[in-house]
Formats: C-alpha cells, structure tokens, sequence
C-alpha cells in the first residue's frame, strides 16, 4: 500500500524491505558487541560518578528495529537510583518505563530491541560495571543476584509445571554452586517465610495454580530476594491485586527494603502508590524524563505540564467533580518523533520558546529538575 500524506503510517512493500535491509546492518553490529565470549573486564569496567548512587542512567537510548521504522523507546533517558532508597518512575503506557528497566537487566527483546547508546553504571561496591557494554556471560552473574526484578504478572513468571520450592532453588543454586542442596532448600524456605507466608514448607512443595494471587506474587517478590540483591526492580508489583492486598506488598517491600538495605526502581501508574512509596520520583514521557525530584517535590510543586495533567486526572477523596481532567491529544509516533518538546501539541501552557528545539534540562531547585521551556528563565539550563 502507497504512501498516502506525511501523516499516515502506510508505506510500500519497498520501502519495508529497504528499512529491513538497514536494520539488519545495525542490528548485526549492535547483537556483536553482546554476544562475544571471553571478553576482558577492562572493556566494561567504569567508575561511578556518585559512589552513593547504586546504578546511574547516563543519556540511555534503547531502541527497536522494525520493518516499518526505528522505535526510539528509550530516548535519551539520565537519572540515578541512590543507595537505600526508592526511586518511582511515572508515565503512561508506552512511554518507557519497562523498557528502561529491562534494558538494565538486559532483556530488552533480541534482536530487534538493542541500545545503542548511552551507559547504565552499575555500583557493585569494590568496583562499578556498564552494563550496555557488558557481555551477555557476565551479565548472567549480575542477574537475579546484584539486580533482581519482580515481574508485572506473577503467574506469567512463575513455571506451571514446577514446584515453588524447584524454583526457588534453582535461583540460589545458580548464583551460589558452592552452597549444598539441603542448605539451597533452607534459604528457599527462609525467603519465603521472609516475605510472611506462615506455612512456608507447605507452599515449598505446592504448584503455583495452587496459590492465591497475593501468595503468588509473595513468592515472585521471595525469589527477587533470595540472594540478597543490592538493587530490586519492581515492575507494577501490585498489578490485579485487591487494595487490602496490594497494601500488605507494598509494606513488604518497604520493611524487606530496610531489612536487607537494597534500593528499589518501582515502576507504576498508580502516583497514590508513587507518593506512599518513594524517596524520589522520575515522570517520563514518550521515552524521556520530563521532570525528576525529591518525591515532596513533585507531588507539591509538581512544574512540567505532562506532571500537573496527571495530578489533575487523579481522582481525590471528598472532591465533587463532574468530570475527570484528562490530558488532551495523543502521544505523537514513537517511529517518527519531532525535533521540538514532545508534549507541545497536547500543552496548554505553551510559550514561544516552545517552537524551537527539544527543552533541555531546567534546574529548579537542587535535586528538582524539568525540561520544559517555560522555567528556562527561572533556574537557566543544564
């Protein structure tokens, strides 16, 4: 099908084919650089810039090679995950949230999905790895064991052929070959009493169909801590739960937080959850950070208008309103993104600066920080 306007997504069988045909020269070089054997720490060893920090995101850019273009999920993405703390990533669907944790973990799909720029440093105590050039066999180490991540869908992520216990074990034994297996059945147990299931050996040797849903993602968050990781990525781990149960796993992972001194990335569209839960916030927007701060900061002064739209579609207890505020517009096409700030055609508070190139990061105050044109006055540009 022809081309019909510059607004349309309709392109030609060869015009796909050519887009293939690049992609696949980009993917090939990219997928090389992951999958070599034998490579030397020295090419991926880095040094963090704030020893204080866990994992610092330094101008990410994950992206996806289609036939019809290139996704810039992850576009250009800088924020850091400070030792013993939760950081909350906000935004609607699609706008890169996952795919910026799974890009971490890398498990960004293959090969399509690559990144191809940009460093995700991660803190490892006595030295400091970056995992956008490490290779896919030490990555493996790193997995499940410095960085662990509870997935969106606990039955999804759980093998329904296997026993809990299998599977716990499987993850300890993994990270930790020296250890015998009646102490990897011992940990396992122990984990799953950790996250405060009483009949742990019962539930060790049950199935998961057997598990309500609030028991399943318990033990979804017990095999992410099994082996003690510094950093957890909680990816909606409140999914489909009811709110009496929702509250009882978000205790959990605030007192398993403290307990084990790990930092949390959680990762919601829920902001009453964000502003319960975290020390910081990131607010991201197709792909970029829009605005970042003290979690105090954003929920009371929240200043990008992507922010304040969200606040405002946010339903308030006591509060009579006819209609709920919704964000006018739509996200713009992730293959063929503008040059300018990318919420400008769905802002109300545009100014004339807002015709020219994308925003750069605005300093409001020390740690709060928005890329919006209208405070470029107000606190100057990064």
């Amino acid at each position: 099908m022809s081309k019909k306007s510059n607004e349309t997504s309709y392109i030609s069988a060869r015009e796909s084919r050519r887009i293939s045909r690049e992609n696949q020269k980009v993917i090939r070089k990219l997928d090389k650089r992951l999958s070599r054997k034998r490579v030397p720490e020295s090419e991926y060893v880095t040094q963090m810039h704030d020893k204080n920090n866990v994992v610092e995101f330094d101008n990410l850019h994950t992206y996806f090679f289609t036939d019809v273009g290139t996704v810039k999920a992850v576009d250009g993405v800088t924020f850091n995950v400070p030792v013993g703390k939760t950081v909350g990533i906000v935004g609607e669907s699609g706008c890169g949230k996952s795919v910026t944790s799974l890009s971490l973990m890398q498990l960004v799909q293959r090969p399509t999905g690559q990144i191809v720029e940009g460093e995700i440093r991660l803190n490892l105590g006595d030295k400091a790895f970056d995992v956008a050039k490490m290779p896919i066999e030490a990555m493996q180490k790193v997995r499940g064991n410095v960085v662990s991540m509870i997935f969106q869908e606990p039955m999804t992520s759980l093998n329904p052929v296997f026993r809990i216990g299998y599977q716990l074990d499987e993850v300890i034994s993994l990270h930790t070959p020296e250890m015998s297996p009646e102490a990897v059945k011992a940990r396992s147990i122990e984990a799953i009493k950790m996250v405060g299931i009483a009949d742990a050996e019962g539930i060790y040797n049950r199935y998961p169909h057997e598990l309500s849903g609030g028991m399943r993602q318990r033990i979804v968050i017990a095999m992410a801590l099994a082996c003690n990781p510094r950093l957890i990525i909680a990816d909606e781990p409140t999914t489909a739960l009811d709110v009496t149960i929702q509250a009882q796993i978000l205790e959990l992972l605030r007192n398993l937080k403290n307990e084990i001194n790990a930092s949390i990335m959680l990762i919601t569209h829920d902001l009453g959850v964000i502003a319960e839960m975290a020390d910081y916030v990131v607010v991201m927007y197709a792909g970029r950070v829009v605005e970042k701060g003290l979690a105090n900061e954003v929920f009371l002064d929240p200043r990008h208008p992507y922010t304040i739209g969200l606040m405002q579609s946010k339903p308030v207890i006591n509060k009579m309103v006819d209609r709920l505020y919704s964000i006018p517009g739509s996200v713009p096409n992730p293959v063929n993104m503008p040059d300018y700030c990318y919420f400008r055609d769905r802002c109300e508070q545009c100014v004339e600066r807002c015709q020219g190139l994308y925003p750069p990061e605005i300093r409001v105050t020390d740690t709060h920080i928005v890329s919006c044109w209208k405070y470029y006055k107000e606190g100057g540009a990064e």
